[in-house]
C-alpha cells in the first residue's frame, strides 16, 4: 500500500504570537515551530498501516525552507521519502492554494491512499484534506477514528456530533482527515534520526494559482486575545440572582442554551 501523509509546521503551541508590522501574520523570526499534532496522528496511522500491509509511507509538506524541520522529524519517524512543495507564501495560504499545491505535487504518484490531519493548530479551518480530495478526484471521508484496510477497500469510523461514530465503507484510492487521539504516537529513535539523514526529499514547486487553485481567502488583520479581569455583581433575591445569572450566562456569555 502507497500511503501520502500530508504534515504542516504549525508554531508551538507555548510560543507567544507576535505579530508582523502589517498585523496580517506572525513574525516568523521570532517563532519556534513543530509538527501539527493532528498531522502526527495521520503519520502514525500510515506507519500502522504500513506495517500491517506492507508499501510505503511518503510525506508530503508545502511551506518555506524551514518545512524541512518537520518532514526531517517524521522521516525520523519511519517515513520512507518526502516531497517538499517549496514557497514562501505557502506558509500563511488558505486551504485553496495549498491543497492545489500538495495535489499537483502528488497526482502523479499514484497513492492507494492520502491521510491528513483534521485540521492545523494555526489556521484550522479543517478544509486542505477535503478539497485535496476533490482535486485528486478521490473519495474521502473526515474525522477518522478508525481505519480497516482489507482487499482494496476501507472501513473507516467516524465521530460524529453528541457520541456517536459512523462506519463507512469506500473504495481505495481516497483522502482520509485523521482525528487526534486515533493512536498512540511514537518517537524518534536514534537509530531513525541517523536514517533519516540518508533518505530522499524531492523539492518541487508550486504551479502559480489560478482560477480554481487561487486563494479565496484573505487575513484582514490578527490580533492577540486581550486579558482582563471584569467584576459584575448581581442584586436582589436569591431567586432575582439565580434568575439574572442564568439569562447572563445564556445571553451574553452564551455558555449555556
Amino acid at each position: 500500500m502507497k500511503i501520502a501523509v500530508c504534515i504542516k509546521q504549525v508554531p508551538t503551541r507555548e510560543w507567544q504570537p507576535r505579530l508582523n508590522d502589517d498585523k496580517t501574520w506572525i513574525r516568523e523570526a521570532d517563532a519556534s515551530f513543530e509538527m501539527n499534532e493532528p498531522d502526527a496522528y495521520a503519520l502514525e496511522e500510515a506507519l500502522r498501516l504500513k506495517e500491517k500491509h506492507g508499501g510505503e509511507v511518503v510525506v508530503c509538506s508545502a511551506g518555506p525552507s524551514r518545512v524541512a524541520q518537520v518532514i526531517r522529524e517524521a522521516l525520523a519517524r519511519g517515513a520512507d521519502r518526502a516531497i517538499h512543495v517549496e514557497d514562501d507564501g505557502l506558509a500563511s495560504a488558505d486551504a485553496f492554494v495549498t491543497s492545489a499545491a500538495l495535489a499537483g505535487a502528488m497526482k502523479d504518484e499514484r497513492f492507494d491512499l492520502v491521510l491528513t490531519g483534521l485540521q492545523s493548530d494555526d489556521q484550522g479551518f479543517a478544509q486542505v484534506g477535503v478539497i485535496m480530495a476533490e482535486k485528486l478526484g478521490l473519495p474521502h471521508a473526515t474525522i477518522i477514528m478508525e481505519v480497516q484496510a482489507d482487499a482494496g477497500a476501507l472501513r473507516v469510523k467516524r465521530e460524529l456530533e453528541g457520541g456517536w461514530f459512523q462506519w463507512v465503507a469506500m473504495p481505495l484510492p481516497a483522502v482520509l482527515t485523521i482525528q487526534s487521539g486515533i493512536n498512540q504516537l511514537r518517537y524518534a529513535t536514534l537509530k531513525g534520526i541517523m536514517a533519516a539523514k540518508k533518505k530522499e526529499i524531492r523539492k518541487t514547486q508550486p504551479a502559480p494559482p489560478t482560477g480554481a487553485s487561487a486563494g479565496k481567502q484573505k487575513i484582514v488583520s490578527l490580533y492577540v486575545p486581550e486579558k482582563g479581569k471584569k467584576t459584575q455583581m448581581i442584586g436582589g433575591s436569591p431567586a432575582e440572582a439565580a434568575k439574572e445569572l442564568v439569562r447572563k450566562l445564556r445571553d451574553e456569555a452564551r455558555v449555556i442554551q
